[in-house]
């Protein structure tokens, strides 16, 4: 697969909302929420991280997603993507680019935690359960 399906694109851009990033090394699952964006111009997840998720990444870039929308507690729908995570170090506009996007949509300052790193998340399967 590449990329979303236009439903479950669709879905991930319709607002700002938190993701799960879930990582593994040696068994041990880690999940965090992260703020993300989905360039469908490429077919990837942008995510910026650092700490934890991205030492996992680097030494297991199989990674899963989990966006859901809720309204009064009450879940709409999710999409669930499951992928693999590469850390974009040779890159310095796509990190400021990225950086710009990710901040601005989630009403940070463009140049807020500059420690983060860019995260691409090339999409291997995506599911979506609306309900």
């Amino acid at each position: 697969m590449t990329g979303l399906s236009e439903r479950a694109a669709l879905l991930v851009t319709s607002e700002p909302l938190m993701a799960h990033l879930a990582t593994s090394v040696d068994d041990r699952p880690h999940v965090a929420p992260v703020w993300f964006d989905y360039a469908d111009d490429r077919g990837v997840i942008e995510v910026l991280t650092t700490g934890r998720k991205l030492a996992n990444i680097r030494e297991n870039p199989r990674v899963a997603l989990s966006v859901q929308k809720d309204e009064k507690g009450q879940a709409q729908w999710k999409v669930t993507i499951l992928g693999t995570a590469t850390v974009v170090t040779d890159d310095d506009e796509a990190v400021r680019d990225a950086t710009r996007r990710i901040n601005r949509k989630y009403g940070a300052e463009e140049s807020a935690w500059p420690e983060n790193e860019l995260v691409r998340i090339s999409v291997g399967t995506a599911t979506v359960s609306e309900y």
